[in-house]
């Protein structure tokens, strides 16, 4: 219990105190996860869109491989991604191998899946009849599409915290491809370890508890958005 109190006493003086190492590492993993979850929508909503409405040969094979992304481990897909960055790898060019570029591309790999699959489902849940009867009452094929999406909102939203959920709290890709490096690619998750290593545990449970802030503050922050919509709707009267 004690290691708590510690934990929690050690949290509120480094965030007050202004430590320039803790916001370093605090803004480094806003930006990587930021980056990557912006990524992981410019790419997966319009795939999960796509394999929502459209039907072709395969596409049940397509769906099932999104799907299967939601099982990545982030292990793998640091192993992956490492091999591809590599100096002998496909890659290797980019120089971004343990760079915050190999990091974000690693969670993206992690992001975009999830929102890609949220999204196909968010749109195979709203009737298939609402986009022919707005182009039946004379909406283009793109307004039709977006009043769709509109209607999916709400599933959308949840696929922007799924994103973010699945990357702010990653550690063993970024720690493979980012390799931890102080000041440049060490961000929350990978400094738990590092401190955890050295038998510093009330800092570690310090960054666990500031990365729980985090994402509490930006999942309130998302859901805030979806239920803005639901609330300004009022029941009719007669």
């Amino acid at each position: 219990m004690q290691i708590i109190i510690d934990a929690m006493g050690e949290a509120f003086r480094l965030l007050v105190g202004g430590d320039p190492y803790l916001w370093r590492i605090i803004v480094r993993s806003l930006q990587v996860s930021g980056l990557a979850v912006l990524l992981g929508l410019v790419v997966g909503i319009p795939l999960g869109t796509w394999l929502g409405l459209a039907r072709f040969p395969g596409r049940g094979l397509a769906v099932a491989l999104v799907n299967t992304g939601l099982a990545l481990p982030p292990v793998v897909v640091g192993l992956f991604a490492y091999v591809f960055l590599s100096r002998q790898g496909p890659l290797g060019a980019l120089g971004w191998l343990y760079t915050p570029n190999a990091m974000v591309s690693a969670q993206f790999l992690l992001a975009a899946p999830y929102v890609a699959a949220i999204t196909l489902a968010a749109v195979q849940s709203v009737p298939a009849g609402l986009r022919l009867q707005a182009r039946a009452l004379g909406a283009g094929r793109w307004r039709a599409l977006l009043l769709h999406l509109r209607e999916a909102r709400l599933s959308l939203m949840a696929a922007v915290a799924a994103g973010f959920g699945a990357v702010i709290s990653e550690v063993g890709a970024v720690m493979m491809v980012g390799g931890n490096v102080a000041g440049e690619t060490r961000v929350i998750t990978t400094a738990i370890v590092l401190e955890t290593r050295r038998g510093r545990f009330a800092t570690a449970m310090a960054l666990g508890i500031i990365l729980l802030i985090i994402a509490f503050a930006a999942n309130a922050f998302i859901t805030r958005m979806q239920q803005a919509g639901p609330r300004r709707r009022r029941p009719l009267t007669s």
